[in-house]
């Protein structure tokens, strides 16, 4: 068995629909994606409370990540007048998609940035289509639970004392 052609099985780009058009990201070089990958690091381990590395910050504070990330879109964004907020978004999802996965990327995208957006709220936990109830007993259910009493202790299988 010999390998494929990787580029053949890497889908290497992500579309962004933006007011009516569809920005292509390309995949950045491999020196952009360890980059992100150091930054994104950096900053889960300082919003966790913990010292982050402020050379990889500092690095990346000195560059232009988001041009980065984007890539060519950058520049068509910035040519179709496409707000900061929007731009931001763009950039972010593409972090997302070079530090996990483009499925992570799609959440993060369609959530709006929102972390709260990302798991589903309580109405929506709340509300069951079908209709059915939770097959979950509730902590105070006794389904499924004997009601036969425990043997006392000491007393081994058939009634024999141990000794």
């Amino acid at each position: 068995m010999a390998f494929e052609e990787l580029g053949e099985l890497l889908d290497e780009s992500i579309e962004l629909p933006i007011a009516g058009r569809l920005y292509t990201v390309p995949a950045p070089s491999a020196e952009i994606g360890l980059r992100t990958q150091a930054l994104i690091h950096a900053a889960a381990v300082a919003a966790d409370g913990g010292r982050a590395d402020e050379q990889v910050l500092g690095d990346a504070a000195e560059r232009d990540l988001y041009r980065d990330v984007l890539g060519p879109a950058h520049d068509e964004m910035i040519a179709d007048g496409v707000k900061w907020p929007t731009l931001k978004h763009a950039a972010i999802t593409a972090m997302v998609w070079i530090a996990q996965d483009k499925t992570a990327a799609e959440r993060y995208w369609t959530a709006a940035g929102d972390p709260s957006r990302l798991a589903p709220n309580r109405a929506a936990r709340r509300s069951n289509p079908s209709g059915a109830a939770s097959s979950t007993p509730s902590r105070g259910s006794t389904s499924g639970t004997s009601t036969r009493p425990v043997p006392a202790r000491g007393a081994g299988k058939k009634g024999r004392k141990r000794h």
